[in-house]
This record gives C-alpha cells, sequence and structure tokens, in this order.
C-alpha cells in the first residue's frame, strides 16, 4: 500500500534499481504494475516511461495490460519533449517483452522520421531502435 505514496520518479526509480542488482521480485513488479495503472499518467515524465518499460521488460515480468496502457498514453503524446534515449528504450522494451503495439511504433517512426537533425540520437539509440522495429517485424516508410 505504502507504493500508492510514491511519485511516478520514484516507483521508475526502484523498478530500474532492483534490475540494476539483478534482484529478482515479481511481487514487486506486479504489485507497481498495479499502482501505475491507477495513476494519472498525464504526471509522468518520458523518462519515468521509459525506465518503467524498460525495467518490466529486463526483469522478464512484462504486463501485457500494463505495456498497452502506457503505450496508449505515450500515442495520445506529443513526443517533442522525448529524449532519443527514452525512445530508444521504450521501443526495445516492447520488443524485448514481445509486446506488440504497432501504433505506438508508427508514432515513435513518424516521428524520427520528421525530425530536423538526427545528431541528438547516440549510436545506441540508433541500434536498440532499430533491433526493436526489426524484431517486431514494425517498418516505417522512411
Amino acid at each position: 500500500k505504502i507504493l500508492r505514496t510514491f511519485k511516478p520518479q520514484a516507483l521508475s526509480n526502484i523498478l530500474w534499481a532492483f534490475v540494476k542488482v539483478d534482484t529478482k521480485n515479481s511481487r514487486l513488479f506486479q504489485e507497481t504494475g498495479g499502482v501505475i495503472s491507477g495513476m494519472d499518467l498525464d504526471s509522468f515524465k518520458p523518462q519515468d516511461f521509459a525506465n518503467i518499460l524498460w525495467s518490466f521488460a529486463k526483469a522478464s515480468e512484462a504486463d501485457s495490460k500494463l505495456f498497452q496502457a502506457l503505450g496508449n498514453h505515450i500515442v495520445m503524446r506529443s513526443l517533442n519533449d522525448f529524449w532519443p534515449q527514452d525512445v530508444s528504450n521504450i521501443v526495445w522494451a516492447y520488443a524485448a517483452a514481445g509486446v506488440s503495439h504497432p501504433e505506438l511504433f508508427k508514432k515513435i517512426g513518424d516521428h524520427i522520421a520528421v525530425l530536423d537533425s538526427l545528431g541528438s540520437f547516440k549510436p545506441q539509440d540508433f541500434s536498440n531502435t532499430a533491433w526493436a522495429f526489426a524484431t517486431t517485424g514494425v517498418s516505417h516508410p522512411e
């Protein structure tokens, strides 16, 4: 019940930390996923989405309902405040978790295609994004 008192960044940091120290805790992921599903997703920053999704995928704890809810919310948002690493980690998480969300991949592909410069993308961002699109079998015309 204490998880309900945490802000989005705190929840994402907790999940990220458990993955980084390679500590398995399915109950934590299940309960945190339930809390996140009931929160106002407008209060989440792009990095919160990226870290949460990455953590669930990396821990092999992907919850398809949570992934769908977060993906649906991201699709409705502008991606202008998402850093390349956020975008990369998000699509990587969906691909690694085996969760399909074609609308999200289309939105992210459209966003990348219209950027004036790709200079802000690091090689790892490109690599992870390309891997995610290839792994999911999603293509973009540009």
